[in-house]
């Protein structure tokens, strides 16, 4: 009899979420995770004293829109949100600024107030891509079958009126999309700016959806777990153990191990763990190139395309708030604070990339999540997380990340500066996550926090590749979640959703054989 029924290499939140699933569902499951927290990139450790710096995604937005959380009971194991609202916020160096707040009637008030047209037109935006924002989502939870994708986005409820039409503009650049219903450029530049946080830049054809999104923003909101990003996985962990699994940190997978053409078990510190099924969490590339035995390993997987890098973090540990010169107020700092003066500002810094440059005027996310909860820094303190774009891992001219990373870290500071006044003086302590670190600490191979590159090519059916993108490996007993899978990065947990019922389908119907053959015996 096998140790377990499931084991889980990596303790990712999509790799918990699919085993909590499991457990929960009466069946044992063994985690077993590199590092000493769990977590992967949704973790949260206290870098500077007194100061909580997240080490990967922060916002949770996309995990809003699934019903996760209600689903596993999170909230019985210590996870506790935090509302943010408003949800963005754009500040520009002429003092001018606009809100999003989760409210369409007050975001939409708001703009027309400042920009006559605008807020009618943010109206209409709204609405005419809400059904297909919703169908995407849609698709986001269940297994990528490209008939029951396509059915669902030609003949379901996705676009109003004529395809023929829209398509065209789902299939356009969505740095240019926006010319459709905008005019004034402090509006589009925000929203060209989140959609350019799943890597595509602004005039990348076939990217509009990642604009189209946009919609669901006002549904689902914006959340902060108490504590930190890590107690989403925390939560979960707890879960797990609650289920009766098994959560080891400190414990590398050095193997999956196959007999007979199936995947059996796995390989920590020279001991062997055998399961009915391994479900690997891990980077793709991790996977199929390292793990698995050579013989192995898909042709497909040679050919993923992982990227250059994509951004960087700068966590600051500061001893008091920032404060905004476009509007000092504290909403300011609730939001997500994007900052990027205009989309040429975007696409110059893609171009510093292609280049093999290190963005010299890198647009900003800006995180201050201490406004919501006074957990993260020492009482009149602050964390101030700055997200930027773009940086390539492999660099021109001979020079390495080690030697740069000061002087990038400095650049994304000082781009932040003119918009806060006095936040350099009050640094205290800071980590910089630029894209060699992210593969060294967090597995993030080449510092692509997507694992792979989010291009048609590598979405939906086709991600990791056609053949492997229904959370089923090519090799049997072994079965993929995270980033690396469909629908991608970003702290949604839709892929270890997807997994566990795709897994859960397959272990009921080999119990269900084997119960039918051991009756037949008799």
């Amino acid at each position: 009899m096998p140790d377990y029924d499931v084991i889980t290499v990596g303790a990712g939140h999509n790799a918990l979420i699919a085993s909590a699933y499991l457990a929960q569902a009466g069946y044992r499951v063994a985690v077993f995770e590199r590092r000493d927290v769990v977590g992967g990139a949704v973790s949260t450790v206290e870098t500077v004293p007194g100061y909580r710096f997240d080490l990967g995604g922060s916002a949770h937005i996309l995990i809003r829109l699934t019903p996760v959380v209600e689903e596993l009971g999170l909230e019985r194991f210590g996870l506790e949100y935090i509302e943010c609202d408003p949800l963005f916020f754009a500040p520009y160096p002429d003092g001018d600024s606009l809100f999003i707040h989760r409210s369409e009637e007050r975001t939409i008030a708001e703009l027309e107030a400042k920009f006559p047209g605008e807020g009618e037109a943010y109206a209409r935006f709204l609405n005419e891509w809400r059904p297909f924002a919703r169908t995407v989502r849609d698709l986001f939870l269940q297994t990528p079958d490209p008939l029951t994708l396509g059915r669902t986005a030609l003949f379901g409820k996705a676009v109003q009126g004529d395809w023929r039409q829209a398509l065209p503009r789902i299939l356009a650049p969505y740095g240019e999309l926006v010319d459709e219903y905008f005019q004034e450029e402090k509006v589009k530049a925000p929203l060209v700016w989140m959609a350019a946080q799943s890597g595509p830049p602004p005039g990348e054809s076939m990217t509009s959806p990642f604009l189209l999104w946009h919609p669901l923003y006002h549904e689902g909101g914006m959340a902060r777990p108490r504590g930190g990003s890590g107690m989403l996985t925390r939560a979960l962990a707890r879960h797990l153990v609650a289920h009766g699994a098994q959560v080891h940190t400190g414990a590398a997978v050095e193997s999956i191990e196959v007999e007979r053409g199936r995947a059996r078990g796995v390989r920590v510190a020279g001991e062997t763990y055998t399961a009915r099924a391994v479900l690997s969490g891990a980077h793709a590339l991790e996977t199929f190139a390292k793990l698995l035995p050579e013989a192995h390993r898909p042709a497909a997987a040679r050919r993923l395309r992982v990227g250059n890098g994509f951004g960087a973090v700068l966590r600051l540990a500061l001893e008091r708030p920032i404060r905004y010169s476009a509007h000092p107020g504290k909403e300011a700092r609730v939001a997500l604070q994007l900052l990027a003066r205009d989309r040429l500002q975007v696409s110059a810094a893609y171009g510093d990339y292609l280049a093999g440059r290190p963005a010299h005027d890198p647009p900003i996310v800006a995180m201050t999540f201490s406004a919501v909860d006074d957990s993260l820094a020492p009482p009149g303190g602050e964390v101030l997380w700055l997200w930027a774009q773009y940086f390539p891992y492999d660099l021109s001219g001979g020079r390495g990340w080690d030697e740069i990373a000061d002087e990038v870290a400095e650049t994304i500071l000082d781009t932040f500066e003119p918009y806060a006044p006095g936040t350099k003086a009050s640094v205290v302590g800071s980590l910089f996550q630029h894209p060699l670190w992210l593969e060294r600490e967090l597995g993030l191979f080449r510092g692509n926090v997507m694992h792979l590159e989010m291009t048609l090519d590598q979405m939906f059916a086709l991600r990791p590749f056609l053949g492997a993108s229904g959370y089923r490996a090519p090799l049997a007993g072994l079965y993929l979640t995270g980033a690396s899978t469909h629908p991608g990065g970003g702290i949604m947990g839709a892929s270890g959703r997807n997994a566990a019922r795709v897994l859960l389908r397959d272990l009921s119907a080999r119990r269900a054989f084997a119960l039918g053959a051991w009756r037949g015996r008799g």
